[in-house]
């Protein structure tokens, strides 16, 4: 069976846009694949935190990677900091590494622009990301678009240890969702969804209330031509609503445009509203009972057990091949 990892930073609470392009697949490949699903927490502390807010981010997102459907008895949920090979692991590829190639990082372009003072951590991000995915014999990583110039320096990296070190790693490929891999912002529909966004109206989160989620798809942009129809080019707005429509709904877009022909905008976004909410409700209510019990706990802690001592078999194989440590008869 083939095993895919995936790591997702515990910064705010995650927007229907990580769920349609990430969780929901991950719920599926759960049943095919072996996998890895990893709360990168030590990532989230390349930029400043609140240590409290990240706290509670953590067990958050780990109550709703559970609350969406991921099965621990299928799949191995962890924190990334439970598991101290990662960051073993991660010194040891940084080492490895080149300052040009990890400074030619786009994210690092992106996050660095116009700051007096930039944290290490986040240029040296990438070979902890490719750690990440490397301990875990990983052969796919589900990402975005944004994440697979990150991916390619992962294989950069693993074939250079090959190479230089011992051929231990396996080679991931990258696997990136056909449909639904970028939701787009409710307010600016060339830009892709974020958590981030100084704008709340931009995006919905998985723990919006009912009438948060009526208000904001409300409030989408769309354009003045009044008709429901997909075109990314000249209607991005109207089209990314569709997607989200279609994918939710499991219905082709074709029979939506059909469903709401000669019908205007103000009736399909409120009927739109009420499939987002259809979907998040047993989600959330899910999420709102592991929040309170200790099965989270138990959870996590079953989790880490199982990265760690798959992690650390991987990491004894570095340590070998680097020549580190004492050799033991």
């Amino acid at each position: 069976m083939k095993t895919i990892f995936s790591g997702i930073q515990p910064s705010g609470t995650i927007t229907i846009g990580n769920y349609i392009g990430a969780m929901k697949q991950f719920v599926e490949l759960q049943h095919e694949y072996n996998c890895y699903f990893c709360i990168v927490d030590q990532h989230a502390i390349t930029v400043p935190q609140d240590r409290l807010e990240l706290r509670k981010n953590i067990r958050s997102l780990a109550a709703l990677y559970l609350a969406v459907g991921i099965d621990p008895n299928k799949a191995t949920l962890f924190i990334q900091s439970e598991v101290p090979a990662h960051a073993q692991a991660g010194w040891m590829l940084q080492c490895i590494s080149y300052i040009g190639e990890l400074e030619r990082m786009t994210q690092f372009k992106d996050k660095s622009a116009g700051k007096e003072a930039v944290s290490a951590g986040l240029l040296t991000y990438p070979p902890l990301m490719a750690a990440d995915i490397l301990l875990y014999n990983t052969d796919l990583v589900p990402v975005g678009e944004d994440q697979k110039q990150h991916l390619e320096l992962t294989r950069d990296l693993a074939e250079r240890f090959n190479k230089k070190y011992n051929n231990i790693f396996t080679i991931p490929e990258v696997r990136i969702p056909k449909v639904g891999a970028r939701i787009m912002s409710l307010q600016d529909p060339t830009k892709k969804m974020s958590k981030s966004d100084p704008n709340q109206k931009a995006f919905i989160t998985l723990l919006d209330d009912p009438k948060q989620i009526e208000k904001k798809i409300k409030s989408a942009v769309t354009d003045s031509e009044g008709i429901i129809k997909f075109d990314k080019d000249n209607k991005p707005g109207i089209s990314n609503l569709l997607t989200i429509y279609s994918i939710l709904t499991n219905k082709p877009i074709a029979e939506i445009e059909e469903k709401y022909e000669g019908k205007g905008y103000g009736e399909f976004k409120a009927d739109l509203a009420q499939v987002v909410i259809n979907t998040l409700t047993p989600i959330q209510q899910k999420y709102y009972e592991l929040m309170e019990s200790s099965e989270l706990d138990e959870i996590l802690d079953q989790g880490a057990e199982k990265a760690n001592y798959v992690a650390n078999k991987m990491l004894k194989k570095m340590e070998n091949a680097m020549g580190l440590g004492r050799k033991r008869k």
